[in-house]
């Protein structure tokens, strides 16, 4: 049967004409549009598209902060018969969007007028390029450049001139295997690679998401991360499309900070019934809601801490699991609840029922602190070369650690390194088949083959299925480190757990090549390290002061050894037997993580190579050396 999105658009308008869809905040409320009213835009601009000449296939680029026009432009690019490159807009090396553009044969680019200068820049790179249609109004116009206005009156004198149905014509020849977009993703080991998503792939995903979490036309969504981000685009709102729902996006500030200290006012104001999450932000979220209950005093930490725990006992890890005799707790839970969670409800707006995360692996006690103030964070798990969703926890079932259900239909089984299918519960790589697998990277046939074979993704990520039917993901299958004697074992885990358990390290990534024992290069948290030496009388300032502070470091990682308070957690001889302390954290701008907060971990390693290497030597093994003391200063 064919289903594009168009397809799914369409049906969206003739069910829900006059339900609101988009929610936007320009000035000082969100403005609601119609789902009528969208495809009137839609329809203006794809015209206009048709007008300057966009033919079916071409490749067009939209670089902009989330918001309706997003949206619509991506919409409007289909009914052109376009397929969108988009663009995300934390990529601030002109080589880095060059790439994309170039190779993405990009022939049109749409783009806000915040982003606007980095298009400029590297416009005269860009002989492909026919025209800049610019979302905001500008003061002048360079050669190539289209004000989103003028477009749409093209569009209005192309409906005058053509019928409905000519204008439509193009959009109906799109079939299901045709290509929707070319998402880069900002890999882990290589260059960027662009996956190629076709209509099917996207609506398909749309039917087998909706299997695992049952939403309404009555749901509200605000979407906070980048919309090129494949999990928003999938979950965010061509899944709130296709119920009729609402989906609002963040007020754009006049800087990126700007944008990200409007998202909590953003939130009580749309009052959302699920939220999209990565666990940098549930992190934030989490530390400011501590922050809350501090300034409000003693007594409420306490009264918060109690009913947290109560709470955690009586919800467990699973609603998998017979409640016995916890059910006892119901009065108890339910008298904290009216006494404090439902006031940090209200932060969320008060009618947010969950959290679903996406991303990095969430941490277990993460998970645990949402479930006791009343908002569960559920993790889900995909990528974006399967459009994204495979697998989720939801309302109807979860179990805190895994990544839920799969999604239905789907094909899954978990392989060893040569490709064989491993029974239940042994780990090994993921593999799945099914309509939401990617057609393959673009001009990238080697890739293709490796990543695609008989109908199967290899996924790349390292996991296993239990009875219960729930998928367990444990890091990247390729990221596994190799010790000395040949054993393989994944650093995720490890790292997360680091990071969480100890406030004095902000970030953490492991390393061990077939060498004699594990190190690891940690990013310190310099403000806590200095909040402690200052209990002690000492700074970081001074020898003794930086001498003090990588003991502490050195006490964090024993914490987890023979005789530690997480003794067992994992095996010892996976642990870290010495570190190096950086001065630089892991950031986008450096390349070291990429969009979804993943470490780029070969980049990391070539970076620090010589910090490394003298890990492995007789001074670098002994952690309180001069390059370390260095780092501290």
């Amino acid at each position: 049967m064919k289903r594009t999105i168009v397809d799914l658009f369409e049906e969206s308008v003739r069910q829900y004409p006059d339900n609101t869809f988009l929610l936007e905040k320009t000035n000082k409320v969100f403005e609601p549009t119609t789902y009528k009213e969208v495809q009137k835009q839609v329809y203006r601009l794809g015209a206009g598209l048709q007008a300057i000449g966009v033919k079916k296939g071409e490749m067009m680029a939209l670089l902009s902060e989330g918001r309706n026009m997003w949206i619509i432009g991506e919409l409007a690019m289909f009914y052109a018969g376009a397929v969108n490159v988009p663009l995300s807009i934390k990529l601030e090396e002109s080589n880095d969007l060059l790439f994309r553009l170039i190779h993405g044969d990009v022939k049109y680019i749409m783009v806000s007028g915040q982003q606007l200068k980095k298009i400029r820049l590297i416009k005269d790179q860009l002989p492909e390029v026919k025209n800049i249609i610019i979302f905001d109004k500008q003061e002048e116009y360079q050669d190539k450049e289209i004000a989103l206005e003028d477009l749409l009156v093209k569009g209005d004198e192309f409906l005058a001139t053509h019928t409905q149905e000519e204008f439509l014509q193009v959009a109906q020849s799109i079939q299901n295997d045709d290509n929707a977009t070319i998402t880069y993703t900002s890999g882990t080991t290589s260059d960027p690679k662009g996956v190629v998503l076709t209509h099917r792939n996207y609506t398909a995903n749309v039917e087998q998401a909706t299997t695992l979490v049952h939403i309404d036309q009555t749901w509200r969504t605000i979407i906070i991360l980048p919309l090129d981000h494949c999990f928003a685009h999938v979950v965010g709102f061509y899944i709130m499309m296709s119920k009729g729902a609402t989906v609002a996006t963040v007020q754009v500030g006049r800087t990126p900070m700007e944008t990200l200290k409007n998202i909590p006012a953003n939130i009580r104001e749309v009052k959302p019934h699920f939220i999209l999450s990565v666990p940098a932000l549930a992190k934030t979220f989490k530390k400011n809601i501590e922050q809350a209950i501090r300034a409000k005093g003693n007594v409420t930490v306490k009264l918060f801490n109690a009913g947290l725990k109560i709470r955690q006992v009586y919800f467990g890890d699973s609603n998998l699991d017979p409640k016995g005799i916890r059910a006892l707790l119901k009065p108890l839970v339910n008298l904290f609840d009216n006494v404090i969670f439902s006031k940090v409800r209200e932060n969320f707006g008060g009618e947010l029922k969950f959290f679903i995360g996406g991303g990095a692996l969430l941490d277990k006690d993460l998970q645990k602190f949402y479930v006791g103030i009343g908002i569960p964070m559920y993790q889900g798990y995909g990528l974006s070369e399967a459009t994204p969703v495979i697998s989720s926890n939801g309302p109807e079932l979860y179990r805190f650690g895994s990544s839920g259900k799969l999604v239905k239909p789907i094909e899954l089984k978990i392989c060893d390194s040569d490709g064989k299918e491993l029974p239940l519960g042994e780990m090994g790589e993921i593999v799945v088949k099914g309509e939401n697998v990617m057609a393959g990277y673009w001009k990238n046939p080697q890739s293709t083959e490796e990543t695609v074979r008989n109908g199967y993704l290899y996924t790349g990520d390292l996991g296993y299925m239990t009875a219960e039917g729930l998928l367990y993901v444990k890091g990247r299958f390729k990221s596994l480190l190799i010790s000395s004697d040949g054993e393989k074992y994944s650093p995720e885990g490890i790292e997360e757990a680091l990071v969480e358990k100890s406030k004095y390290i902000d970030q953490v990534m492991l390393y061990n090549n077939q060498s004699p024992y594990t190190i690891a290069l940690i990013v310190p948290n310099k403000e806590a390290l200095k909040r402690k030496l200052a209990h002690l009388n000492l700074n970081l300032n001074t020898e003794e002061g930086r001498q003090a502070a990588v003991k502490k470091m050195e006490q964090e990682l024993a914490r987890f050894k023979k005789g530690g308070e997480f003794e067992g957690m994992f095996p010892e001889r996976w642990l870290p037997s010495t570190f190096a302390l950086l001065k630089e954290p892991f950031t986008e701008q450096n390349q070291m993580i990429n969009s979804t907060m993943k470490m780029v971990r070969g980049k990391i390693e070539k970076a620090y190579a010589d910090r490394i290497a003298y890990l492995y030597t007789a001074e670098g093994k002994k952690t309180d050396n001069q390059q370390n003391y260095d780092a501290l200063k």
